[in-house]
């Protein structure tokens, strides 16, 4: 859930804030005007189901992910004149991007990079707070404008929060911030996602990007921004239509195993989440997956299975579109603690990095479509 505070202004130089930057309109805005905008898109847009053209190659940029213990995905974004560098994880379960701020006042901020507003000749203020709140912490702060630096793509003008206080839990994380890469609609404060004003901008070459998660705490972790690479994937992509556009959300067939249902039975809604590390459902199924793979709670209250009994687990069967996705027992059974990687939520199910290991992934938004496909 996330929701909006008002914030009291700040009495410190560095916080200061100015009169709202009136934004220009968007490449996308002046091309529809001038009624070139299906040209355009008709142009630079790939059909779902083809790879990147090679000569547009050069509108396609990959963005490296350092693997955490397969906890969290995160990659090196700068922000600022002269650029200032930020460890974020590249999240399509939500939409803003935010970084700490120097006036952060909270410990989580302590160890972390902050960004300085003085130390950019680039940077807007504005008076506009923002609050977030996710499933394992919330953030507050205020937003601006600055230039943003992904993955070799110069982002002008980008919108984004300076955190001026965060919940502890993020005192334990290797990432400094987060990156959005949800829908507009989901943004806090209506602030433009980076991803929209690099298409806006006219930077890439698809209005499409990509994810491969590497496991086991391996490198090679990738986003790419305009296009996707087929080799990182085997057989073809499997085209899913999104059922709404906030979340990257589609409709879930069913989850079986050994050929029976033992969740999402006649269907349910579900999110393709890369900043959520387990596989997250409602409380009904998700108590049928914990008893059918033999999962029990432990003195911690975490479920847990045998250890012996991992290798002899089948697979878990998630249907989507008509088409079977198993996830392995290796991959929703944590290996060193024998955990279940499966647990309760409100809501809709989430399918975060224990299922995208598994799959590919394209999120095509200019077709409003999900690519998925067996990971190479």
């Amino acid at each position: 859930m996330k929701w909006l505070l008002l914030l009291g202004l700040v009495a410190l130089s560095e916080c200061l804030v100015k009169v709202p930057l009136i934004k220009g309109k968007s490449l996308r805005d002046r091309l529809r005007e001038k009624g070139l905008l299906d040209e355009f898109l008709k142009t630079h847009k790939i059909n779902p189901g083809s790879k990147y053209f090679p000569d547009l190659a050069a509108q396609v940029a990959s963005e490296p992910m350092t693997n955490y213990m397969d906890m969290s995905y995160y990659g090196t974004i700068s922000i600022g004149t002269p650029p200032q560098d930020f460890n974020v994880i590249f999240d399509s379960g939500s939409s803003n991007l935010w970084v700490p701020s120097v006036c952060c006042s909270s410990s989580a901020c302590s160890n972390h990079n902050r960004f300085s507003p003085s130390s950019s000749s680039t940077f807007q203020s504005t008076s506009t707070s923002l609050s977030i709140g996710y499933g394992t912490g919330s953030m507050t702060g205020v937003l601006g404008y600055d230039t943003v630096q992904v993955g070799g793509l110069t982002v002008t003008d980008q919108v984004f929060g300076l955190a001026y206080t965060e919940a502890d839990f993020f005192s334990e994380m290797q990432f400094d911030g987060i990156l959005g890469l949800a829908f507009p609609s989901l943004s806090e404060d209506n602030a433009t996602p980076v991803f929209d004003n690099m298409w806006s901008q006219g930077l890439l070459s698809a209005d499409l990007f990509s994810v491969y998660l590497s496991p086991n705490g391996a490198s090679g972790s990738v986003v790419i921004f305009g296009g996707y690479e087929t080799s990182y994937y085997t057989g073809t992509l499997n085209w899913v239509p999104l059922s709404a556009e906030t979340y990257w959300q589609i409709t879930l067939d069913s989850i079986s195993m050994n050929g029976n249902v033992i969740a999402c039975n006649g269907g349910c809604q579900a999110i393709i989440d890369t900043g959520t590390s387990l596989i997250a459902g409602l409380s009904p199924g998700i108590s049928n997956i914990q008893n059918a793979i033999g999962a029990y709670q432990n003195s911690n209250g975490e479920y847990v299975v045998n250890c012996n009994s991992i290798s002899s687990l089948s697979d878990i069967i998630f249907t989507i579109n008509g088409v079977q996705y198993p996830v392995p027992a290796s991959a929703y059974i944590d290996q060193n603690s024998c955990s279940s990687n499966f647990q309760d939520t409100d809501g809709v199910w989430i399918l975060g990095d224990v299922f995208i290991r598994q799959y590919y992934v394209v999120f095509d938004r200019a077709a409003n479509y999900i690519g998925l496909a067996t990971v190479a």
